[in-house]
């Protein structure tokens, strides 16, 4: 890509940035992008077919590494066995959402776009997205550890649904409301702390 072509697409990327942070997805101006980027509206259909192409843009490979990384780590815990998984409950997903975090500080505004200015795009669900794979990856662990001789599980689908939601969204709170950076590993240490002991009493360990 020439310098020229270079420079117009990261202007493209720095007005829309700004655009979507301000106003959301669903109420940002394709118009307003273009004229604060200076270029015309044919020059940016030379880079993008659409609104939601741009967005997809600046928050797509954030979103892709992201989710792999919460979903690999689901998958890598399930192929334990169940021993290691009792003996290690939490102790990948601690070291997952520690990672997690600091991609997010790393990428803050890309994050803040997701979560804050992303309804309207295919985006819009990570959150959902994660809080059903968190579930499902739940239900796995409870009939593992039911094999080994732990209670049944019995927790209503509307409760484990809210603690699961629950959870995420007190997660996510540091990026919606713009926590230092410093304070965000002891957050997420004694948010994951006071989840954790809930869910071992549930499950009765």
């Amino acid at each position: 890509m020439a310098d020229t072509e270079r420079n117009t697409l990261e202007q493209i990327h720095k007005a829309a940035k700004a655009e979507f942070l301000e106003k959301g997805f669903k109420s940002a101006s394709l118009r307003n992008i273009v004229k604060t980027a200076g270029v015309t509206t044919g020059a940016f259909y030379g880079y993008y077919k659409s609104k939601e192409e741009l967005f997809g843009a600046l928050v797509g490979k954030q979103y892709d590494v992201f989710m792999k990384k919460f979903k690999d780590t689901q998958n890598a815990f399930a192929c334990l066995c169940p021993e290691d998984q009792k003996r290690y409950m939490g102790v990948q997903s601690a070291e997952c959402m520690d990672w997690m975090t600091d991609y997010a500080y790393d990428n803050f505004e890309e994050f803040r776009l997701l979560l804050c200015c992303s309804d309207g795009t295919k985006y819009g669900n990570m959150v959902h997205e994660m809080v059903e794979i968190e579930i499902s990856a739940t239900r796995s662990f409870a009939k593992v550890m039911e094999s080994l001789g732990n209670p049944a599980y019995n927790v209503d689908p509307m409760l484990e649904h809210m603690l699961v939601s629950g959870m995420f969204s007190a997660y996510f709170e540091m990026f919606i409301h713009d926590m230092p950076r410093e304070n965000a590993k002891e957050y997420v240490r004694q948010l994951r702390n006071f989840h954790m002991a809930g869910w071992k009493k549930i499950m009765g360990f």
